[in-house]
């Protein structure tokens, strides 16, 4: 887990940044500009299983993927394609994101849009609000039980649907107390980088009835977005794919066998 300890180090050391330019009194201040009509959360509860496609330049486990990023024309392009939410990396220094690609890409999309990010305090959640974020990611293994708790009610606070991330039962069994999430399942290992879809079928018989859940991570085919339907789950949150295709509208309309 060395690797997520450097990534939020650098995270808390932004954050202390922003937060000497602009107090979160002041931050907290600004109006919240206009969301989509509908939720993520939403978004997520419609009917046949919903893509959450992410606007993405690089990770650390695969390096560049997409130096020419456009948001605007990704996003246009991801709606286009039938993705019902859009989720947007703003960490900077090692997914090469920032929060004007949140702004940007609130400002043009049709459908709510999630910012991704190692959100620590209630501050990134007023930037994500003030952003035009309709929803954030929280990650379980950043957080203890009950700041994950207070992170959710001061984010539902705000109007902003949370996306609760596990990575394993010790982590699902605290994180489906939470009221109102959709939770989350990562299918990458955070120690070793390693992908599979089993992490997400093999918690899903341990998820209580009614709570939506989205499989993140390693998802690249119809047969893959079809097993993961027949088991339960309502969104796949789609990036790294997405980010090397040609043509993302199209990708995504493969996916949902368009």
């Amino acid at each position: 887990m060395a690797y997520l300890e450097n990534i939020v180090a650098d995270v808390a050391k932004r954050l202390a940044e922003r937060r000497a330019l602009v107090p979160l009194e002041r931050l907290a201040g600004l109006p919240t500009p206009p969301r989509p009509p509908i939720s993520f959360r939403e978004a997520v509860l419609l009917p046949g299983i919903s893509i959450i496609a992410e606007v993405k330049r690089a990770s650390p486990s695969r390096g560049m993927l997409r130096p020419d990023l456009d948001v605007a024309q990704m996003v246009e392009a991801y709606a286009a394609g039938g993705a019902r939410s859009v989720s947007v990396l703003t960490e900077q220094d090692h997914f090469l994101g920032d929060l004007e690609d949140l702004r940007l890409a609130a400002s043009r999309s049709p459908i709510p849009v999630l910012r991704k990010d190692f959100i620590l305090e209630e501050y990134q959640l007023q930037e994500a609000r003030v952003w035009g974020a309709s929803a954030v990611l929280l990650i379980a293994a950043l957080l203890e039980p009950g700041r994950a708790a207070e992170l959710n009610e001061s984010a539902r606070r705000l109007g902003l649907d949370v996306l609760l991330e596990v990575h394993d039962r010790v982590e699902l069994d605290w994180a489906v107390r939470l009221p109102g999430v959709v939770l989350g399942i990562n299918n990458r290992n955070l120690s070793t980088f390693e992908v599979s879809l089993e992490t997400t079928l093999g918690l899903m018989p341990s998820v209580p009835p009614n709570l939506p859940v989205v499989s993140e991570s390693g998802v690249s085919s119809r047969e893959q977005m079809v097993q993961l339907e027949e088991a339960g789950v309502a969104g796949v949150l789609i990036g790294e794919y997405l980010a090397r295709s040609a043509d993302p509208g199209e990708a995504i309309a493969g996916l949902l066998g368009r």
